[in-house]
C-alpha cells in the first residue's frame, strides 16, 4: 500500500469515527435511549456510506480492477459485518448483563464508549484490514493498476511516452495532484 494511500485512508477513518460518535451519542441519549444497539447498528451504517465515498473517491482512485458496483458490494458486506462485530461488546453488555438498569448517565456514556468505540473498534478493524485486503482490494487488482499507469517507451506516441491507458505525464501528474 503507498503511504499516501493509507495517510487518506486513516484521516477518512478518524473522521468516520467521529462522525459514528456523534450520530450514536445523539441517538442513544435521547430518541434510542433504551436500544443502544440499534442506536449503534444505524451510526455504523451511516458511516460506512460516507466511509466508502471517500475512500473510493479520494483515498484509492487511483485502484482499479474491479467494477464499481462489484467493489461497492464487497465494501459494504465486509463492513456490515464490522459493524455486527463494533456492536458485539454493546449486545453482550446491555443483553446479558443487563448494565443499563444498574448505573448512571455518566458511567453509561463511558461503558459505552469503551465497548462500542474501543473494544468493537478493535474487533472490527482487524477483521475489515483482513477482508478487504483480501477480497475488495486484493493485490492483484493493484498490481494491474500499477501495471497500467507505468510508462512503457515503447509505447511513444507523437514523442510523448504513454502508460497503457492513453494518457500523457502531464495527464497523469494533473490527476496525481487532483486537477482532473
Amino acid at each position: 500500500m503507498r503511504h499516501h494511500e493509507l495517510i487518506k485512508f486513516a484521516i477518512i477513518g478518524g473522521s468516520m469515527m467521529i462522525l459514528d460518535m456523534a450520530i450514536f451519542y445523539s441517538l442513544s441519549l435521547t430518541i434510542l435511549e433504551t436500544k443502544p444497539v440499534i442506536a449503534k447498528v444505524i451510526s455504523g451504517v451511516l458511516a460506512t456510506i460516507v466511509s466508502y465515498i471517500l475512500n473510493r473517491e479520494w483515498a484509492f482512485k487511483n485502484r482499479g480492477g474491479r467494477e464499481t458496483h462489484h467493489e461497492a458490494f464487497l465494501f459494504f458486506a465486509i463492513s456490515g459485518v464490522g459493524v455486527v462485530l463494533q456492536a458485539a461488546p454493546l449486545f453482550v453488555a446491555n443483553n446479558l448483563f443487563d448494565i443499563r438498569s444498574s448505573v448512571d448517565v455518566t458511567k453509561l456514556v463511558i461503558i459505552d464508549f469503551i465497548l462500542g468505540y474501543i473494544i468493537g473498534n478493535l474487533l472490527q478493524m482487524a477483521f475489515r484490514f483482513w477482508a478487504l485486503r483480501r477480497f475488495a482490494f486484493p493485490e492483484s487488482d493493484l498490481a494491474a493498476a500499477v501495471d497500467a499507469s507505468v510508462l512503457r517507451p515503447d509505447d511513444d506516441r507523437e514523442g510523448l511516452a504513454r502508460p497503457k491507458d492513453g494518457r500523457t505525464q502531464d495527464e497523469l501528474a494533473d490527476e496525481e495532484l487532483g486537477h482532473t
